[in-house]
């Protein structure tokens, strides 16, 4: 069962409420405290003054009795002294004022003990008839005699003035809580509108509308960077459905070139009849093409295998100067067709841990588009060396180089910077895209320099391990 609100709106205004409702409630508590504490102080303060006109009135008579001094007012007296008995110390009574009250301050059980209870705070009391009161006893002096007087106030206006407060709190609270709960809606509605219109204008924005936006109106507050921020998902989500609209395209026209070469090349085939040497030759130039969309289909799956993170590595402790050599000896029959020097450059031994076939792959296609678009007779250098912790394989050639415009998606897929020129090179635009997303697999990069007429220096950098320790620790 689903007990909270599926509002926002009303999720808001129920704390709201109930923050509010918990605060009153404590504070109508503590408003009740005070109260009473006060009253009781001014009660236990006019028990102060009372024993001191008892002190400054009480008098031994000669028959062994006490009494109160008359003084100039009796009525200033009888309103100042309040109600109280006079005891002897084994709790025998003396004087009881007024004399006329039926009342009775000490209980017969408690009478003879009530010597030993001589200068104890002030405390709260029923006595006869269940009439809350405020007691306190002190010993005084009458005369030669010492007197023991219980004195008391009643506590029956100060519990109706709490209990009046308590009333009015308990009528003032629900009111001020329903009136907090219903504003706090208001605002709440007030306040998440513009959320709303972000949820209209999102769900109006379709795969076939990703150029629209959310209007920022401030974007300096949460619901101003809440727009920006689906805006900017959006860009992005604008730019992946581009890319893909572009990679299906690229990938179904690089997909139909060995298709429609292995039509061609088998309704040729059967035309008529031919000597069984021709038929291989037609098979052969099958397989070529089968080869071609194989090799395709695999970069294309090893890219999807990329995107998803799910590429899987084997790694140990490689020499990167030697993975070098091997991708040299790889494409060293491509580089010897076009007359190009193919030479490996390095100072020392660089310790990776790497996947040896992935990064050897991923050089061999570095080397192998430096040896597609370098001029024949040109030499192209694999140099190995330290780069800010990295070991590093640049791979230079002196080709015609690549404008700055085009450095960064030069590793997009199917992307080339001369299409009709890179198809004739037999290249499906692939490579670069690979290489890039096997370095990157392995916690490295590939950077680029090169300029129009300068050549391009490819630079793949993978972190350096410590060759002493053995274990793969990465070293500076």
């Amino acid at each position: 069962m689903r007990l909270a609100p599926r509002s926002v709106r009303v999720r808001l205004a129920l704390w709201y409420a109930g923050t509010l409702a918990a605060l009153l409630v404590l504070c109508a508590f503590g408003v009740l405290a005070w109260t009473r504490h006060s009253r009781l102080a001014e009660l236990d303060h006019a028990l102060d003054e009372g024993f001191e006109l008892i002190e400054e009135t009480i008098e031994l008579l000669p028959d062994g009795r006490v009494r109160l001094r008359p003084v100039a007012s009796d009525s200033i007296l009888e309103e100042s002294v309040p109600p109280f008995e006079a005891r002897a110390a084994d709790g025998r009574l003396l004087l009881r004022h007024p004399a006329d009250e039926d009342f009775e301050l000490v209980a017969a059980a408690e009478a003879p003990g009530i010597a030993a209870r001589v200068g104890r705070p002030p405390e709260s009391i029923g006595i006869g008839g269940g009439l809350p009161v405020r007691r306190e006893v002190r010993r005084l002096r009458a005369g030669t005699l010492d007197v023991v007087v219980v004195s008391a106030r009643s506590e029956r206006r100060m519990r109706r003035e709490l209990r009046e407060l308590a009333r009015m709190l308990a009528i003032a609270i629900p009111v001020a809580v329903a009136a907090a709960g219903m504003l706090g809606w208001l605002l709440a509605r007030r306040a998440l509108a513009p959320v709303d219109r972000i949820v209209a204008r999102v769900r109006g924005i379709t795969a076939d509308r990703l150029s629209d936006r959310i209007a920022v109106r401030n974007p300096d507050d949460e619901l101003g960077r809440l727009a920006a921020t689906c805006n900017e998902m959006i860009a992005r989500l604008e730019r992946s459905f581009a890319q893909l609209r572009r990679f299906t395209a690229d990938a179904s026209h690089e997909l139909r070139t060995p298709l429609t070469a292995l039509r061609s090349v088998g309704e040729v085939g059967l035309r008529e009849s031919r000597p069984p040497g021709e038929y291989r030759e037609v098979i052969g130039s099958m397989l070529e093409e089968v080869d071609r969309l194989a090799r395709l289909v695999d970069a294309l799956l090893l890219l999807s295998r990329a995107d998803l993170g799910a590429i899987e590595l084997r790694l140990e402790p490689v020499d990167l100067v030697e993975v070098a050599k091997e991708a040299a000896e790889v494409v060293h029959v491509l580089a010897d067709e076009k007359r190009q020097p193919l030479a490996v450059a390095a100072s020392g031994p660089l310790p990776v841990r790497a996947d040896r076939v992935l990064l050897r792959q991923a050089i061999v296609n570095l080397v192998d588009n430096a040896i597609r678009h370098g001029p024949p007779g040109q030499p192209i250098r694999l140099v190995g060396r330290f780069v800010d912790g990295h070991a590093a394989i640049e791979v230079i050639d002196a080709g015609p180089g690549i404008a700055r415009e085009h450095h960064e998606r030069i590793f997009e897929r199917f992307y080339r910077v001369d299409r009709a020129r890179s198809r004739e090179l037999g290249g499906a635009g692939l490579g670069l895209a690979i290489a890039r997303s096997t370095v990157e697999a392995h916690g490295g990069r590939i950077e680029l320099e090169s300029g129009i007429g300068r050549g391009a220096t490819f630079r793949l950098l993978i972190p350096r391990v410590d060759a002493t320790r053995g274990d793969g620790t990465p070293g500076g």
